[in-house]
């Protein structure tokens, strides 16, 4: 979902959880460790990104080479698991099962490693590198959260993707000229990407839309793009 305006993400996110169903447990948020993308009194389950912890070593990668290569190593791991989960069309109860078995122990060492770092002076903590090691110990427990939760993902790299659509816009259509045009562009743009991540045409999508304009309106969600073609042989 797209937003443009003057609120920051927490705010804007908030405003997306007041219409969640009350009796739904709390939603998983993805996110960089900036507390405005936290959506305030309202509850989620926090998960940090793991390749934001890890371009903190390949930024440095230069000068602490071997330090620097161990934790990349590590992390890699965990991704190599992740992708043999993904694969194998694993649940997401299955999947936290298997990186509690593969993925915990390397992460488990990872994190007596880096705390060694720091307590044995090997290095120093004021350094780039003590910075890229605190940054990580500090949000240990959000940037592990796969490990405890089930379909709690490693990174934010799917949203990260879905950004770069929203700068092309900026570049292409040189901004919104008003905000109610905002207004219009941000679910239509919200909706492309939606039809694209499900491999649907968007234009063939809201076409059928027009055609079932009364069952999409007595049951929305029969006719969202990831079921819609289902539900569309149905009517």
């Amino acid at each position: 979902m797209f937003f443009s305006g003057r609120q920051h993400a927490g705010e804007n996110l908030a405003e997306v959880l007041k219409h969640r169903a009350a009796e739904l447990p709390p939603a998983i948020q993805m996110c960089d460790a900036l507390s405005r993308n936290l959506p305030g009194k309202l509850e989620t389950i926090v998960a940090h990104c793991l390749v934001h912890a890890r371009c903190q070593f390949v930024e440095v990668y230069d000068r602490f080479p071997g330090q620097c290569h161990h934790l990349l190593e590590a992390l890699a791991m965990v991704y190599r698991n992740d992708a043999w989960a993904r694969e194998k069309g694993l649940s997401p109860g299955e999947r936290l099962k298997f990186h509690q078995q593969e993925s915990g122990p390397g992460m488990r060492q990872l994190h007596e490693w880096l705390m060694l770092q720091l307590d044995e002076k090997q290095a120093e903590p004021n350094s780039d590198l003590g910075g890229a090691i605190r940054y990580t110990l500090k949000h240990w427990e959000t940037l592990t959260l796969f490990l405890r939760h089930a379909g709690a993902p490693l990174d934010n790299n799917l949203r990260e993707r879905a950004l770069k659509k929203a700068i092309l816009h900026c570049k292409n259509a040189l901004f919104y000229k008003t905000p109610n045009g905002a207004r219009v562009g941000d679910p239509l743009m919200s909706l492309i990407y939606t039809c694209q991540l499900n491999g649907i045409n968007p234009v063939k999508f809201l076409i059928e839309l027009q055609k079932n304009t009364d069952q999409f309106t007595a049951i929305p969600s029969l006719w969202m793009p990831w079921n819609y073609r289902e539900n569309r042989n149905k009517a």
